[in-house]
């Protein structure tokens, strides 16, 4: 069943707010895992001020008994333990007269930002109940109105408080009495304003909680990852927390090193030794790895590179997501470099096209780099389990005592077999001057084609099968996207045919090296086409026009973050452009 929001089942939205330390993070992963347990779909989406720690905070979630793609056009409960600073937030909590605000009204009245909407609010003494339950805590009382509100089951919330506390029996006891408290009062508030509630249909099996950022690490893994090397930085730390405890549990390593130059040659030298190896970065350090993955491509190591891009440029918006690295990807390297960029398209993809991008990495002897964004990385959903797929990945490495072995041979698929540091009877080479066929530099033009020719032919001519691309719906209008603007576009595209309008869906999830017969194919039949990104320049836009012929009037929604795309708004710019 379609509630008319593309959305299964139907969804409700959610915003806890609140000032740094007043854990509203934990009461809304906590409050996430309650509704996976009720056996419910959702996604928590974190938000906070441009000091990244400290300072105010809220985590926004979305929860329903379908897949939930994205966030919606608005919150139906806002629940704030202070309101100290959370009208910066006022533009990622839009309201309207049927949300619900719940309050303590001793922090203060609720500012004009979210007052203006005319929502039903609701007075919660969040500091005088907890006074009231020794040893309790503000957050679990706003646990238990948000749970009790919107319908999640007030056992569900006992389960994860008894499954997350460590701390003794008292606490516990606390924590379980203010979410029962906080849970009638959610409930009187819900009944008073009408709020929506959440429908579970039931489960079958255990659904997985899981960021982006823990989906690419566990596909770099499963993908046949066994060393890491990175500088922490925001958003793409959390991926690096992942992988220092899951690698030594297969045998693997991570090394956090001093920078990002040093992590990249760091991977490319355990890359050399023959370990499938990977960093993650976001855009400013991606633009410090440059110059390393020049030699990569040229010495043809295989290596893998997690951008999880941010608001830039240079320091930028760090907790905020943005698709504007594209360019740096596509093209920021010195000279000729062909190399691979994919994109997941869903938090749950970010598992399956990193191990897809390993796979790629180490059968081409390629560098690849992989476009997340912090709204996947740091984002937290309840997805079903993802299916297992074994891409059998093997590196084609030379044999022992290989007569006329030939490191860079220019054989038809343009991969040649790498010796291995210690391979009886054959010299391993890794050259980044420009080389002949055995490895030894050359300045010749012909050896400089010859080269050039062969590490483009190995990834042009390389069978991507399906995945280069999600290919959804019929009709003369294609809507073109990639990365997390998928899920948005997604909804809204479904809220259009809801309309009677036919809409193909185009979600690239490779974008280099281009693919011109798939994407003929693709367009087939298509007489208008848009193209939907988050970034100021349109750069995906300008790459396709680049590459490909584009049918008709082609029309270009590109904005930048930090705000996410919303269906509401895709349908207003994409409606009047499919009738035109």
């Amino acid at each position: 069943m379609d509630n008319g929001n593309g959305i299964a089942g139907g969804a409700v939205s959610v915003a806890l707010t609140g000032s740094g330390g007043a854990g509203v993070m934990t009461a809304g992963t906590l409050l996430l895992d309650a509704a996976a347990r009720a056996g419910l779909y959702g996604m928590m989406v974190r938000t906070s001020g441009p000091q990244i720690r400290g300072g105010e905070a809220a985590a926004l979630l979305r929860i329903g008994s379908g897949e939930i793609g994205g966030l919606d056009d608005r919150f139906d409960l806002l629940v704030a333990l202070d309101w100290q600073n959370v009208h910066r937030f006022s533009d990622e909590i839009p309201l309207d007269a049927s949300s619900c605000v719940v309050s303590d009204a001793a922090a203060g009245a609720v500012p004009e930002a979210f007052a203006k909407a005319g929502p039903h609010v609701f007075d919660v003494g969040f500091k005088a109940m907890t006074k009231a339950i020794p040893g309790s805590w503000p957050n679990m009382i706003a646990l238990g109105v948000a749970a009790g509100a919107i319908g999640i089951p007030l056992a569900a919330v006992e389960e994860v408080i008894t499954d997350a506390m460590k701390r003794g029996r008292d606490t516990l006891a606390a924590s379980i009495a203010a979410a029962r408290e906080g849970h009638a009062a959610g409930r009187a508030a819900a009944a008073q304003a009408g709020t929506r509630q959440v429908v579970s249909h039931g489960s079958e099996g255990r659904r997985w909680l899981i960021s982006g950022n823990e989906a690419a690490g566990f596909g770099a893994v499963r993908g046949g990852v066994r060393f890491v090397a990175a500088y922490p930085i925001t958003p793409a730390t959390e991926m690096l927390e992942y992988l220092a405890s899951a690698l030594p549990e297969v045998g693997g390593a991570l090394v956090q090193a001093e920078d990002e130059l040093a992590s990249i040659n760091m991977v490319i030298g355990a890359s050399f030794a023959g370990k499938p190896s990977l960093t993650a970065t976001a855009g400013p350090g991606l633009a410090l790895m440059t110059e390393a993955l020049g030699l990569a491509v040229i010495s043809e190591i295989p290596v893998v590179i997690v951008d999880v891009m941010r608001g830039g440029p240079s320091t930028g918006i760090p907790a905020k997501s943005e698709q504007s690295d594209l360019n740096l990807a596509l093209w920021g390297l010195p000279g000729d470099a062909p190399r691979i960029v994919v994109a997941p398209n869903s938090i749950a993809d970010c598992l399956g096209t990193t191990q897809w991008a390993v796979h790629l990495a180490e059968t081409l002897q390629s560098p690849v780099v992989v476009l997340s964004d912090q709204f996947f990385g740091q984002t937290q959903a309840v997805i079903d389990r993802p299916s297992e797929v074994d891409f059998g990945t093997v590196r084609l490495c030379a044999a022992a005592h290989e007569p006329g072995y030939r490191r860079y041979a220019d054989t038809p698929s343009g991969v040649s077999p790498m010796a291995l540091p210690g391979n009886r009877g054959t010299a391993y080479i890794a050259e980044s001057l420009e080389h002949t066929e055995r490895g030894i530099p050359s300045s010749g033009a012909a050896d400089h084609r010859r080269q050039l020719e062969k590490r483009a032919r190995k990834i042009e001519q390389a069978d991507y099968g399906e995945r280069w691309a999600d290919l959804e719906g019929e009709g003369e209008s294609a809507v073109i996207t990639f990365g997390s603007a998928t899920g948005p576009v997604r909804e809204a595209l479904a809220r259009l045919r809801a309309q009677g309008i036919a809409l193909r869906l185009i979600s690239i999830r490779l974008l280099a090296p281009v693919r011109p017969a798939a994407f003929d194919a693709a367009l087939s039949g298509v007489a208008r086409v848009a193209v939907v990104e988050q970034n100021h320049s349109a750069q995906l836009y300008r790459y396709l026009r680049a590459h490909y012929t584009l049918p008709g009037a082609t029309y270009s929604h590109a904005r930048p973050g930090p705000l996410p795309f919303r269906p509401a708004e895709l349908c207003a710019a994409l409606e009047p452009w499919s009738r035109s």
